[in-house]
């Protein structure tokens, strides 16, 4: 599972480069994800160079969290994928191992 959170008016470019890097394929469908409305929180340093909020301050921004899928094989493009579409200097990205059916 890959889980990132991205400001609102970002959703459609993350989810985009997402899929575009073979992530959220289920079957025949393409571009599966969920998301879910949240806050991040976070204090730049004073060498951060923040897209959102303040040097040294906490700053809380309202995100929508994706929760989505990908092969193995396709991890470290999904990641760079992430990486490049999303406005965050450090975007924080949870990579969870998960079973598929097929290995029950």
């Amino acid at each position: 599972m890959i889980v990132v959170g991205v400001p609102a008016e970002h959703l459609d470019p993350v989810l985009e480069a997402l899929a575009a890097a073979g992530a959220g394929v289920v079957g025949n469908y393409t571009h599966c994800a969920f998301t879910s409305d949240g806050t991040g929180r976070f204090r730049p340093s004073a060498a951060a160079h923040p897209a959102y909020g303040q040097r040294e301050q906490i700053n809380s921004v309202p995100e929508i969290r994706i929760e989505t899928f990908c092969r193995r094989a396709n991890a470290r493009a999904v990641v760079e994928a992430i990486r490049q579409a999303h406005p965050y200097e450090e975007p924080v990205i949870y990579l969870i191992p998960l079973l598929g059916e097929d290995e029950l």
